[in-house]
Protein backbone atom coordinates (compact mmCIF):
# COMPACT_ATOMS: atom_id res chain seq x y z
CA UNK A 1 0.00 0.00 0.00
CA UNK A 2 1.30 3.51 -1.22
CA UNK A 3 1.88 6.41 1.65
CA UNK A 4 -0.54 7.94 0.29
CA UNK A 5 -3.72 5.35 0.24
CA UNK A 6 -2.20 4.70 3.87
CA UNK A 7 -3.48 8.41 4.31
CA UNK A 8 -6.71 8.26 3.14
CA UNK A 9 -7.48 4.83 5.22
CA UNK A 10 -5.80 6.70 8.32
CA UNK A 11 -8.69 9.71 8.04
CA UNK A 12 -11.18 6.62 8.54
CA UNK A 13 -9.08 4.60 10.91
CA UNK A 14 -9.56 1.11 8.51
CA UNK A 15 -6.44 -1.06 9.24
CA UNK A 16 -6.02 -2.19 5.48
CA UNK A 17 -7.24 -0.96 2.03
CA UNK A 18 -9.36 -3.24 -0.39
CA UNK A 19 -7.34 -4.82 -3.11
CA UNK A 20 -7.55 -2.72 -6.06
CA UNK A 21 -8.95 -5.91 -8.19
CA UNK A 22 -11.80 -5.99 -6.11
CA UNK A 23 -13.22 -2.79 -8.66
CA UNK A 24 -11.91 -5.20 -11.61
CA UNK A 25 -14.29 -7.83 -10.44
CA UNK A 26 -17.34 -5.15 -10.14
CA UNK A 27 -16.70 -4.02 -13.73
CA UNK A 28 -16.92 -7.56 -15.02
CA UNK A 29 -20.38 -8.08 -12.83
CA UNK A 30 -21.62 -4.61 -12.65
CA UNK A 31 -25.63 -6.12 -12.22
CA UNK A 32 -24.50 -8.29 -9.50
CA UNK A 33 -22.57 -5.30 -7.95
CA UNK A 34 -25.76 -2.69 -8.48
CA UNK A 35 -27.85 -5.20 -7.16
CA UNK A 36 -25.91 -6.06 -4.28
CA UNK A 37 -25.29 -2.39 -3.23
CA UNK A 38 -29.04 -1.15 -3.54
CA UNK A 39 -29.49 -4.21 -0.67
CA UNK A 40 -26.83 -2.67 1.66
CA UNK A 41 -28.51 0.46 1.34
CA UNK A 42 -31.49 -0.69 2.45
CA UNK A 43 -30.27 -2.69 5.07
CA UNK A 44 -28.57 0.28 6.41
CA UNK A 45 -31.99 1.78 6.35
CA UNK A 46 -33.11 -0.72 8.49
CA UNK A 47 -30.66 -0.34 10.83
CA UNK A 48 -30.94 3.00 11.49
CA UNK A 49 -34.55 2.51 12.59
CA UNK A 50 -33.66 -0.28 14.24
CA UNK A 51 -31.72 1.84 16.43
CA UNK A 52 -34.13 4.34 16.60
CA UNK A 53 -36.61 2.12 17.96
CA UNK A 54 -34.13 0.62 20.65
CA UNK A 55 -33.29 4.04 21.73
CA UNK A 56 -35.75 6.56 21.58
CA UNK A 57 -34.73 8.23 24.87
CA UNK A 58 -32.60 10.03 22.85
CA UNK A 59 -33.62 13.06 20.78
CA UNK A 60 -30.94 14.25 19.08
CA UNK A 61 -30.29 10.63 17.94
CA UNK A 62 -33.51 9.61 16.85
CA UNK A 63 -33.94 13.19 15.43
CA UNK A 64 -30.40 12.26 13.23
CA UNK A 65 -31.13 8.59 12.52
CA UNK A 66 -34.72 9.19 10.70
CA UNK A 67 -32.81 11.64 8.51
CA UNK A 68 -30.22 8.71 7.82
CA UNK A 69 -33.07 6.07 7.29
CA UNK A 70 -34.14 8.30 4.75
CA UNK A 71 -31.45 9.33 2.78
CA UNK A 72 -30.79 5.42 2.53
CA UNK A 73 -33.73 4.61 1.22
CA UNK A 74 -33.35 7.43 -1.48
CA UNK A 75 -29.91 5.78 -2.03
CA UNK A 76 -31.66 2.72 -2.69
CA UNK A 77 -33.81 3.75 -5.06
CA UNK A 78 -30.95 6.01 -7.04
CA UNK A 79 -29.62 2.35 -7.07
CA UNK A 80 -32.22 0.75 -8.68
CA UNK A 81 -32.98 3.50 -10.69
CA UNK A 82 -29.40 3.01 -12.02
CA UNK A 83 -30.17 -0.73 -13.00
CA UNK A 84 -33.21 -0.11 -14.49
CA UNK A 85 -31.14 2.62 -16.92
CA UNK A 86 -28.85 0.53 -17.92
CA UNK A 87 -31.65 -2.46 -19.04
CA UNK A 88 -30.03 -4.52 -15.73
CA UNK A 89 -32.44 -6.47 -13.52
CA UNK A 90 -32.55 -6.27 -9.34
CA UNK A 91 -31.51 -9.08 -7.96
CA UNK A 92 -32.16 -11.11 -4.96
CA UNK A 93 -30.84 -10.07 -1.75
CA UNK A 94 -27.58 -11.98 -0.52
CA UNK A 95 -26.42 -12.61 2.55
CA UNK A 96 -23.82 -10.08 3.50
CA UNK A 97 -20.66 -12.49 5.43
CA UNK A 98 -18.81 -9.38 6.29
CA UNK A 99 -21.52 -7.53 8.46
CA UNK A 100 -22.41 -10.69 9.74
CA UNK A 101 -19.22 -11.08 11.49
CA UNK A 102 -18.92 -7.61 12.65
CA UNK A 103 -22.07 -7.87 14.67
CA UNK A 104 -20.82 -11.12 15.75
CA UNK A 105 -17.78 -9.32 17.40
CA UNK A 106 -19.79 -6.45 18.94
CA UNK A 107 -23.18 -6.92 19.37
CA UNK A 108 -23.09 -9.85 21.59
CA UNK A 109 -22.98 -9.88 25.53
CA UNK A 110 -26.02 -7.38 25.72
CA UNK A 111 -24.98 -5.69 29.37
CA UNK A 112 -26.23 -2.09 30.00
CA UNK A 113 -27.84 0.17 27.35
CA UNK A 114 -24.67 2.14 27.91
CA UNK A 115 -23.37 -1.08 25.92
CA UNK A 116 -25.50 -1.59 23.95
CA UNK A 117 -25.93 1.87 22.06
CA UNK A 118 -22.51 2.48 22.10
CA UNK A 119 -21.70 -1.13 20.39
CA UNK A 120 -24.81 -0.80 17.66
CA UNK A 121 -22.95 2.90 17.18
CA UNK A 122 -19.75 1.82 16.60
CA UNK A 123 -20.73 -1.66 14.23
CA UNK A 124 -22.78 1.01 12.10
CA UNK A 125 -19.55 3.52 11.63
CA UNK A 126 -17.33 0.41 10.61
CA UNK A 127 -20.13 -0.27 8.06
CA UNK A 128 -19.96 3.05 6.81
CA UNK A 129 -16.23 3.79 6.88
CA UNK A 130 -15.82 0.60 4.95
CA UNK A 131 -18.40 1.04 2.38
CA UNK A 132 -16.74 4.79 1.94
CA UNK A 133 -13.46 3.48 1.39
CA UNK A 134 -14.85 0.81 -1.00
CA UNK A 135 -16.47 3.93 -2.78
CA UNK A 136 -13.66 5.83 -2.82
CA UNK A 137 -11.50 3.26 -4.83
CA UNK A 138 -14.71 3.35 -7.09
CA UNK A 139 -13.96 6.71 -8.07
CA UNK A 140 -10.71 6.37 -8.21
CA UNK A 141 -10.27 2.92 -10.96
CA UNK A 142 -13.93 2.78 -12.62
CA UNK A 143 -13.59 3.47 -16.18
CA UNK A 144 -17.67 4.64 -16.42
CA UNK A 145 -17.43 8.76 -16.02
CA UNK A 146 -21.34 8.31 -15.00
CA UNK A 147 -20.81 5.27 -12.03
CA UNK A 148 -17.58 7.72 -10.67
CA UNK A 149 -19.69 10.71 -10.35
CA UNK A 150 -22.50 8.22 -8.67
CA UNK A 151 -20.46 6.86 -6.04
CA UNK A 152 -18.24 10.40 -5.41
CA UNK A 153 -21.49 11.58 -4.30
CA UNK A 154 -22.42 8.46 -2.18
CA UNK A 155 -18.82 8.61 -0.84
CA UNK A 156 -19.10 11.74 0.94
CA UNK A 157 -22.92 11.16 2.53
CA UNK A 158 -21.20 7.47 3.81
CA UNK A 159 -18.17 9.82 5.36
CA UNK A 160 -20.85 11.99 6.93
CA UNK A 161 -22.93 9.00 8.20
CA UNK A 162 -19.44 6.97 9.75
CA UNK A 163 -18.34 10.26 11.74
CA UNK A 164 -22.38 10.71 12.91
CA UNK A 165 -22.21 7.24 14.50
CA UNK A 166 -18.80 7.15 15.81
CA UNK A 167 -19.67 10.81 17.45
CA UNK A 168 -23.02 10.08 18.85
CA UNK A 169 -21.11 6.58 20.52
CA UNK A 170 -18.52 9.30 22.09
CA UNK A 171 -21.33 11.76 23.07
CA UNK A 172 -23.86 9.20 25.19
CA UNK A 173 -21.19 7.06 26.09
CA UNK A 174 -20.46 8.03 30.43
CA UNK A 175 -18.72 4.65 31.42
CA UNK A 176 -17.48 2.82 28.48
CA UNK A 177 -13.92 4.03 26.73
CA UNK A 178 -15.35 4.72 22.99
CA UNK A 179 -11.89 5.48 21.53
CA UNK A 180 -9.80 2.27 22.87
CA UNK A 181 -13.03 -0.06 21.83
CA UNK A 182 -13.66 1.71 18.35
CA UNK A 183 -9.40 0.87 18.12
CA UNK A 184 -9.43 -2.53 19.04
CA UNK A 185 -12.87 -2.84 16.75
CA UNK A 186 -10.65 -1.69 13.92
CA UNK A 187 -7.85 -4.31 15.13
CA UNK A 188 -10.52 -6.83 14.43
CA UNK A 189 -11.71 -5.88 11.21
CA UNK A 190 -8.62 -5.22 9.50
CA UNK A 191 -7.63 -9.28 10.38
CA UNK A 192 -11.39 -10.10 9.09
CA UNK A 193 -11.10 -7.70 5.80
CA UNK A 194 -8.59 -10.14 4.44
CA UNK A 195 -10.81 -12.55 3.57
CA UNK A 196 -12.89 -10.10 1.86
CA UNK A 197 -12.59 -7.99 -1.78
CA UNK A 198 -12.81 -11.02 -3.92
CA UNK A 199 -16.28 -11.15 -4.55
CA UNK A 200 -18.47 -8.97 -6.67
CA UNK A 201 -20.72 -7.62 -3.90
CA UNK A 202 -20.00 -4.17 -2.17
CA UNK A 203 -18.63 -5.98 1.12
CA UNK A 204 -17.52 -9.39 -0.95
Amino acid sequence: MSKFENAKNVLLGLRLATDERWVKLCEENLEAVLSDHAWCEQKAALNAISTITKFPMYEELVEELTKIAIEELEHFNMVVSKIRERGMELHYEQKDSYVGELAKHILTGGGSKENQLVNRLLFSAMIEARSCERFRLLTEKLEDPELVEFYRELMISEAHHYTTFLGFARKYATTIDVDKRWQDFLDFEGEIIKKYGKDETMHG
